[in-house]
């Protein structure tokens, strides 16, 4: 709270107005995708036997956005002022988040096939790479020298992400199962959020 008092009442409105509108992005996308989930026909319950493959992508790209949305959160509350680096990182990374529903509806027709899940970790990939920017573009609004910095310098999970998706999409090709797996391993790792932005807020 300390460090949102000290900036000036318009970059705090500046900053305030990035994230509502970054968090009313996010949502459309978590919407979406249930659009995905086909109402069967019948009334069996056999009839939802086909939709699993279809709920299972639903699910994991649904815990992504959420994730997304409780880390970006905390991430530009570390941002001393809103720089034109913050906003274009931010917009490519609201990009490839808004494609989800796509490679998550392609994933879930064709579950097996190695493109479609391929596709999926590309996507989460350049997503992940474009937030890695938009925290670089935040660590750089402040003093190289603070606690707040250094802390989201060294950004461990961050990096695991991007090297596990990396492996990831190649291993699409040899079965695709392997890289589903690496997916929702990468989701449980961030199950928890990440609160070292806010500590170190507290700290500085």
């Amino acid at each position: 709270m300390a460090a949102e008092q000290k900036r000036p009442a318009s970059v705090a409105a500046d900053l305030k107005r990035l994230t509502g509108f970054s968090d009313g992005v996010m949502a459309v996308p978590m919407t979406i995708l249930v659009l995905e989930i086909k109402i069967p026909t019948s009334p069996d319950i056999s009839a939802l036997v086909p939709l699993i493959p279809i709920f299972f992508v639903y699910a994991l790209s649904f815990l992504q956005i959420g994730l997304y949305v409780n880390n970006h959160h905390y991430l530009l509350r570390a941002a001393k002022y809103g720089s034109s680096a913050i906003m274009w990182s931010n917009l490519v990374f609201l990009f490839f988040l808004s494609l989800l529903p796509f490679v998550t509806g392609w994933m879930g027709e064709h579950f097996t096939s190695p493109w479609t899940t391929a596709l999926f970790g590309v996507d989460a990939l350049c997503a992940g790479i474009a937030y890695n920017w938009l925290q670089r573009a935040v660590m750089a609004t402040r003093d190289t020298q603070s606690v707040t910095a250094a802390g989201l310098s060294a950004d461990v999970k961050g990096i695991a992400s991007l090297v596990l998706y990396t492996i990831a999409i190649p291993l699409a090709f040899i079965n695709h199962l392997i890289s589903d797996v690496i997916y929702v391993a990468i989701a449980v790792m961030w199950i928890i959020p990440d609160s070292r932005i806010e500590r170190l807020l507290r700290a500085e």
